[in-house]
């Protein structure tokens, strides 16, 4: 039984020390997401099978605040309809994927839309479509979670969400400071 909980206690370990390591492409992309927001723009977000409820919990999180004070900012969640990103989406929104299978931002980026990947780096559910890779994802910003574990991968995503939301809203509040 100690054999298991190591196991289990250093694949979370691994995954979090790689979200450390890949801070400063959550930052960037959290950059990227505020100038849109800046600029009028619509968040709309989508996953793929289960992944379909974090993209509604993300859509949630940035159009109903949680924090007193916290502007609330346009978002949609399509569900598990990526399709749906070119009939709604306008030229300069912003796509956010919850384990996309590859090309599912495509038409999105050639829409202008920003574009945002929550991948794993390998594909560690069974919704995960066969072959498919965090490197296989065409996104404008690809946040990988770094674990074969389908768990560790969904709390991963789900800290970078939260991350997304809460310095996006730090950028946009410094940019009104300005």
């Amino acid at each position: 039984m100690a054999g298991v909980l190591d196991r289990v206690r250093a694949g979370r370990e691994s995954a979090g020390l790689a979200l450390v390591a890949d801070a400063g492409a959550v930052v960037e992309a959290a950059a990227a997401m505020a100038g849109r927001f800046r600029r009028g723009s619509r968040l709309l977000t989508f996953g793929r099978g289960a992944s379909a409820a974090d993209a509604a919990h993300v859509a949630v999180e940035f159009s109903h605040p949680v924090i007193v004070g916290k502007l609330a900012l346009p978002a949609l969640c399509l569900g598990g309809e990526p399709g749906l990103l070119t009939v709604l989406g306008r030229p300069g929104d912003i796509a956010v994927g919850v384990r996309p299978a590859a090309g599912d931002l495509t038409a999105a980026r050639e829409l202008g839309m920003l574009t945002v990947a929550l991948v794993a780096a390998t594909p560690c559910d069974e919704d995960a479509p066969a072959g498919v890779r965090g490197a296989d994802v065409a996104a404008d910003h690809v946040l990988a979670a770094h674990s074969d574990d389908p768990l560790v991968a969904r709390e991963i995503h789900i800290t970078v969400y939260h991350l997304l939301w809460e310095l996006a809203h730090v950028f946009l509040e410094s940019e009104e400071g300005a």
